[in-house]
């Protein structure tokens, strides 16, 4: 007897497009699937965000302050290249599939991240140690281009119509658990090997860590089945023909969500990249704060903020995403500036000023998995996505920490992370006007959810 394919790697029958009869057991596996990669992809930015000290000494010529300035420009090349990775992986997922591509994602992410590790040091190398580190950070990029995008489209057509939100929230959950463990890593050794090994080799050992990561993560994704929602419109032979044929679309019917998407990602990625990657460098080189209590600070936040998100995301179930929205983006831009304040006050005011920022931020966090796919239909749901989300990170969320630091640089004001913050909540809140609930709705068959309204 032949398993149909229907049947997924478990043994478990999940029939085409019925997201509603995926037993619980299975639904776990896809939620896992995707979170890791997620995890993965973050646990680089982490290491990276929490290890610039040491890596721009290292690999990078000059000053201190202008090391660490090139450090978090070679940070935001690997975003500036994401778009080309949307524009390349997700026609292939709406063509081929979305565990596909997100096996081949996962592989690339974590070989890349593994690589920055073997770089000899500038001392060694001379410029070919920068270069070198920017070539893999394009690479890095390159496959985060389709990595996000997938991850949660994939989960979003796994999850129940009633519990996508909370469903997609622990794609967010890896998210911080990623970068809180990149970040843990890099504080244990700070303080196991002291400053001066760090400087010579230390720091480069959490990044073999991403190695076993992303092989565990393509072993997850392999079992998995692609999903219910996906094989409804292959078996009907409703995917899009080809990557031209798919863009064209895109840009003539689907527009508008391309256009509302890349305005609330500003809002997103600015505060994310903002509050999580920048947050060590600016507390420690703008607010005095030690190395280690650097650290500290966010990873006390984000171990929270993981805490919060599978409840923000449960509520967005039964209120709606547009209002945990409102309330994250008025909330960031009346209170960025006197939180900012109080974290310059010293290591408390830090920690309960980044506290209460992520309060504000986890509605936006906790709903992205259930809110973006959720724009597209089927056949067009994983470019859409990868598409608008990878422009928009690559403009305005990858560039934040260099962005912030430059402002700081130039006019001497450290409270311009805050301002910046602000700004971006303003964009935001215009685009989240024109953005459709789309709570409850089914996301089968190729018109877009929000049109089932209508």
């Amino acid at each position: 007897m032949t398993t149909s394919r229907a049947d997924n790697a478990f043994g478990s029958a999940v029939p085409p497009g019925g997201t509603e009869n995926v037993p619980p057991s299975v639904l776990r596996r896809a939620i896992t699937a995707s979170a890791v990669g997620n995890a993965t992809e973050w646990f680089d930015y982490g290491i990276y965000a929490y290890g610039v000290t040491y890596i721009s000494a290292a690999l990078f010529p000059g000053s201190i302050e202008e090391a660490t300035l090139f450090a978090l420009a070679a940070f935001a090349i690997s975003f500036l290249v994401r778009p080309l990775g949307g524009l390349f992986w997700g026609p292939l997922g709406d063509r081929l599939g979305r565990k596909t591509v997100l096996a081949f994602t996962i592989l690339m992410m974590s070989g890349a991240t593994f690589a920055v590790g073997l770089i000899p040091s500038y001392d060694s190398i001379g410029i070919w140690a920068p270069v070198l580190l920017m070539l893999l950070r394009m690479v890095q990029g390159f496959s985060t281009g389709g990595e996000y995008g997938g991850a949660a489209t994939f989960m979003a057509e796994y999850a129940p119509d009633d519990k996508r939100g909370f469903c997609g929230s622990f794609l967010e959950v890896g998210t911080l658990a990623g970068f809180s463990f990149g970040a843990l890593l890099m504080l244990g050794f700070s303080l196991w090997l002291g400053d001066a090994v760090m400087h010579d080799w230390g720091w480069r050992v959490p990044f073999f860590v991403a190695g076993p990561m992303g092989l565990v993560g393509m072993y997850l994704r392999a079992r998995m089945e692609d999903t219910p929602i996906f094989r409804e419109i292959e078996c009907e032979g409703k995917q899009e023909k080809g990557t031209a044929v798919e863009l064209r679309h895109l840009l003539r019917d689907y527009w508008r969500p391309l256009v509302v998407m890349g305005g609330l990602v500003i809002a997103l990625n600015v505060v994310n990249y903002t509050l999580l990657s920048y947050m060590p460098t600016y507390l420690q080189r703008r607010l005095g704060l030690s190395p280690d209590d650097a650290l500290i600070v966010p990873i006390i936040g984000m171990l929270f903020m993981m805490f919060l998100l599978p409840f923000a995301g449960a509520l967005s179930d039964r209120v709606g995403r547009k209002p945990l929205w409102w309330v994250s983006l008025v909330g960031l831009f009346v209170a960025a500036v006197p939180l900012y304040h109080l974290m310059g006050t010293g290591l408390t005011g830090a920690i309960i000023g980044f506290l209460l920022l992520g309060i504000l931020y986890a509605p936006q966090l906790s709903t992205i998995s259930a809110t973006f796919p959720a724009m597209f239909p089927t056949q067009v749901r994983f470019a859409g996505f990868a598409i608008s989300y990878n422009i928009s990170t690559s403009l305005f969320g990858g560039t934040a920490p260099a962005f912030n630091s430059w402002l700081i640089q130039i006019t001497g004001n450290t409270l311009m992370p805050a301002y910046t913050m602000m700004a971006s909540c303003v964009v935001g809140m215009i685009a989240l006007h024109f953005l459709a609930e789309t709570a409850g709705t089914s996301l089968r068959g190729t018109v877009k959810p929000a049109e089932r309204h209508q």
